[in-house]
């Protein structure tokens, strides 16, 4: 886009404004903004559209009024780059703001790069955008933002986001937080969310960031009970009353494959005349509703608690849950490994210390297709879209493998 200098009132005895002009195709609009510099017209050289170099009318000034007609045209390039980097539409109220800022006498109030974050959180939280969940993620992020500028001495402003900070963040993030490649790979892709917000708002023009690389999310082992497993622990009873009833509620989950979060929705007025648990999505409004089909065993615990089931908080149920399985014999050795970077570590804990209410879901799913199931129809009642993924909730267990190779090559 060109730019032009021109006089407001050109006369020779009087001095008059120098103003800046260009033309915004898009908007249609000429774009007009007083230099605050005045000169007279026998002074001007219209050709060139400055004060005049050379030549016997030549102002006093001439060459600090060049001066600043000059800055003028290098902060119109300057933003207008920036704009195209930033991909944001370059705009003649963007153009008159950054003027005012960079030549006017209006003062902008400099804004912290955590001030900004929480403007950031507030407008996605009004506009309702987030769930519960994700508002809980994005405090995380803010907090352990916070907790790296104390360990790392690294004073975060949107200026020092570089690469030096992505240095820095990965040390931290693995070394003093020690984090692995799943959770680095989520916290980073959040905060390159808010730093794409914070570049759309132009609270930033800063987009190195945009080079921060997140690794691949790495597969990693993660259990799940057997068909001969459920059965087992159906029919074990604890000890204590309590504990059986929370064995129910995870029973519940592995024969429906619902998210914990989400069994304190269930009622009565929920189940349709087929038996079916009538879900609509909480995480996702855009997916349909949901059928979840009960058998005889996951009716009759629905039954038992008048369809209320006895609900605790997600992290008590999964310390009682390793209570139980612990109870019931499920104490074998299990071997699992964790990634950090290129770096892969071995641990080996008993099976009921690696079991969640999560293990449920992913029982369910499991279960479900080593027996077969095509996988939209098991997508269609875990609430599953992206199959990606839904792949990482299958777990073949040692069975299924064994019926695999028998199958095939047992009349060798």
């Amino acid at each position: 886009m060109k730019h032009t200098f021109f006089l407001r009132k050109p006369k020779d005895d009087k001095e008059t404004l120098i103003i800046f002009s260009c033309y915004f195709k898009n908007e249609q609009k000429q774009f007009k903004y007083s230099t605050r510099e005045s000169i007279l017209s026998k002074h001007w050289d219209s050709q060139n559209c400055r004060a005049r170099k050379k030549g016997k009318d030549l102002a006093i000034d001439q060459i600090r009024v060049n001066s600043v007609l000059n800055r003028y045209s290098d902060e119109f390039y300057v933003f207008q780059s920036r704009c195209e980097m930033s991909k944001i539409e370059f705009t003649s109220q963007l153009l008159k703001e950054h003027f005012d800022h960079t030549f006017g006498n209006v003062t902008k109030k400099t804004t912290t790069f955590f001030e900004v974050y929480d403007k950031f959180m507030q407008e996605k939280i009004k506009r309702k955008e987030w769930k519960k969940s994700t508002i809980k993620r994005y405090n995380n992020i803010k907090n352990l933002l916070l907790e790296f500028e104390i360990i790392k001495s690294y004073k975060l402003t949107f200026n020092k986001i570089n690469n030096t900070f992505y240095t820095e963040f990965i040390d931290f993030c693995y070394e003093d937080k020690d984090h692995y490649t799943n959770t680095f790979n989520r916290n980073l892709g959040l905060f390159k969310t808010f730093m794409f917000w914070a570049l759309k708002k132009e609270y930033t023009y800063n987009n190195k960031f945009i080079d921060f690389k997140k690794p691949k999310r790495v597969l990693t082992r993660e259990e799940a009970l057997s068909f001969e497993d459920i059965k087992l622990l159906y029919q074990f009873n604890c000890k204590q009353n309590n504990l059986n009833k929370l064995k129910d509620v995870f029973l519940f989950q592995c024969l429906t494959g619902m998210r914990y979060g989400e069994l304190k929705r269930i009622n009565k007025r929920t189940i349709n005349v087929n038996d079916c648990i009538v879900l609509k999505e909480e995480k996702d409004s855009s997916k349909p509703t949901r059928e979840i089909p009960l058998m005889s065993i996951s009716k009759s615990i629905l039954e038992k608690y008048e369809y209320r089931l006895p609900l605790i908080s997600n992290q008590k149920q999964n310390d009682n849950i390793k209570d139980i399985l612990k109870e019931a014999g499920f104490t074998h050795e299990v071997e699992y490994t964790r990634t950090k970077g290129v770096e892969q570590k071995t641990f080996i804990k008993p099976f009921y210390e690696r079991i969640s209410t999560h293990t449920a879901r992913r029982t369910f799913i499991t279960i479900m297709r080593n027996k077969g199931i095509p996988d939209k129809t098991i997508m269609s009642i875990s609430g599953h879209k992206d199959i990606k993924t839904f792949n990482m909730y299958h777990q073949v267990d040692n069975n299924a493998k064994i019926s695999a190779v028998k199958s095939v090559f047992e009349k060798f």
